[in-house]
């Protein structure tokens, strides 16, 4: 029999977001809620990705809650191993676990404007509803896989590096490395020793700086674990240092450019090869696109197995792959670098600014949120849109960061969200609260005017930072205080309250009335 429960707010994810969400919900006093999650176990993107070489960029002791320290981090960058950990850590130390509804991926999630509350069907038959739903499926959750002609015909291996095979040996195998993001740069240097040829196609090449890993020593260990305040303030240096560079990113791009010599540097000092040094340098302002760190990328590339290619991968003609060329429609060759392969590994990125879970969320005028998002994503301080009432999004638009850890953009959008459900709690009765145009316009406009002299904006380049029409719906233009500072309350003004009409009211029937707060 299909199951069916109603709760106070169900969260949907349990990545960083949805942990942390289930978290503060349980530290405000809410216990009635649940949290969906379409796989077997917690973990998000670091329970998905578990590519060979899978490490964050982001510092370990800044990239996690600052509720839920962790003393034990093994390394300055923790791996995936690791991280993970520290999520199925949090479920346990927090008491989330009878809160975890696995295996419940959400259909669709429908508002009921007679009820006024979300109804979710998910994929197993069960149904919930829930008076708001805090939505932490996050941006890097489903991979993108290019429609390449003539991939459905390849032989041999294809798989995405946040689906990797675990089953199959690369060993002795010819494998094409699709894409040079955060993924591909550590995915090749993993690879690279055990695989008889790597070929990696690359649309355009990143901006890669030293990766000062190291082991944390069993002393610093004890030291954060007998003294927390020395984590906290190990903490508190990695986040004024990351402070500190935002306004080189986000209002002065030209600032950027000793650190451009700095990666140049980085180039000349593994890449000898002056053709493959000029394949590898791009041609944009560093920090156009994420700034990525590795020290086995450049000497990776430098091996005798491994060719780059200057472009992306075109065609695939059965075994073989074509990069920068293809097949003209008259049948002949478009005169493209051909290589035969066993493996296809797409390296190739997420759906960010056209999340799916979007197509799944129906709001109170009948459409989903994609549709209302067909021009581009936003959301009032990155959180909640206009027709889709008690409904908020962790990681939403404009909240990414460029430079530093998204746990502490995540953090203040707990703060708005907790602060909704209590003015939810002081209205009283039913009722519900919808962003107003008007305040999503404003805050949108504010974003986007300052957005306009970033460098992902005017850095030359093209990123998975912005949407189809090049507006930049993914990134924060300001540093994480400022947006603590926009998130730590809800600002009534900016929202429409939503109550049941009476039965035998002259509304009674019709959509639900609107009261405007002052």
């Amino acid at each position: 029999m299909a199951q069916h429960e109603h709760v106070r707010v169900a969260v949907i994810g349990s990545g960083f977001g949805g942990l942390g969400a289930a978290v503060r919900l349980r530290r405000e006093g809410t216990t009635d809620f649940v949290v969906l999650e379409r796989a077997g176990s917690v973990g998000g993107t670091w329970r998905d990705n578990s590519y060979p070489g899978c490490a964050c960029d982001v510092p370990s002791h800044l990239y996690s809650f600052s509720f839920a320290p962790n003393p034990e981090w093994p390394r300055t960058f923790s791996g995936q191993e690791h991280i993970r950990a520290y999520l199925e850590h949090v479920a346990d130390t927090f008491g989330l676990r009878p809160h975890l509804r696995l295996n419940h991926e959400v259909t669709v999630m429908r508002w009921d404007n007679d009820e006024l509350h979300w109804r979710i069907e998910c994929a197993n038959g069960a149904t919930i509803t829930a008076d708001a739903v805090v939505s932490a499926t996050g941006p890097l959750s489903d991979p993108k896989t290019p429609d390449i002609p003539g991939l459905a015909d390849f032989p041999g291996k294809v798989f995405h590096s946040a689906r990797w095979d675990h089953d199959y040996d690369l060993t002795g195998k010819r494998v094409a490395m699709i894409g040079t993001g955060a993924s591909a740069i550590q995915i090749v240097p993993a690879i690279q020793p055990k695989a008889a040829k790597v070929t990696l196609f690359q649309r355009t090449p990143p901006w890669v700086m030293p990766r000062m890993d190291r082991a944390i020593s069993g002393a610093e260990r004890w030291l954060h674990r007998t003294l927390p305040l020395t984590g906290t303030a190990r903490r508190g240096l990695l986040w004024g240092i990351r402070e500190l560079q935002v306004s080189a990113f986000t209002k002065h791009p030209n600032q950027l450019g000793l650190v451009e010599k700095i990666a140049k540097s980085n180039i000349a000092r593994s890449i000898k090869d002056p053709a493959l040094r000029a394949k590898l340098t791009p041609s944009y302002r560093i920090g156009c696109k994420r700034i990525l760190l590795s020290s086995a990328y450049y000497p990776a590339l430098a091996q005798p197995n491994v060719d780059v290619v200057a472009s992306g991968l075109t065609e695939v003609r059965g075994s073989t792959v074509v990069g920068g060329g293809g097949t003209s429609q008259d049948g002949v060759s478009g005169g493209g670098t051909e290589t035969e392969v066993d493996a296809i590994i797409f390296g190739t990125g997420f759906h960010v600014t056209d999340m799916p879970i979007a197509e799944r969320v129906v709001g109170a005028q009948g459409i989903t949120l994609a549709e209302h998002w067909k021009g581009g994503m936003e959301a009032l301080r990155g959180a909640t849109a206009v027709g889709f009432p008690n409904w908020m999004t962790i990681i939403g638009p404009n909240t990414g960061l460029g430079n530093s850890s998204m746990i502490l953009m995540i953090e203040s959008q707990l703060n708005y969200m907790a602060d909704y459900l209590r003015q939810l709690d002081v209205l009283g009765g039913r009722a519900a609260l919808g962003a107003r145009q008007s305040a999503v316009t404003a805050w949108n406009h504010r974003v986007q005017e300052r957005m306009k002299r970033t460098v992902w904006n005017t850095g030359g380049c093209t990123s998975w930072y912005l949407d189809a029409e090049g507006r930049n719906t993914t990134v924060w233009p300001g540093t994480t205080a400022e947006f603590r500072r926009a998130t730590r309350s809800v600002d009534l003004a900016e929202y429409e309250v939503i109550r049941v009409a009476k039965p035998g009211s002259a509304e009674d029937g019709k959509a639900p009335a609107e009261e405007a707060v002052a």
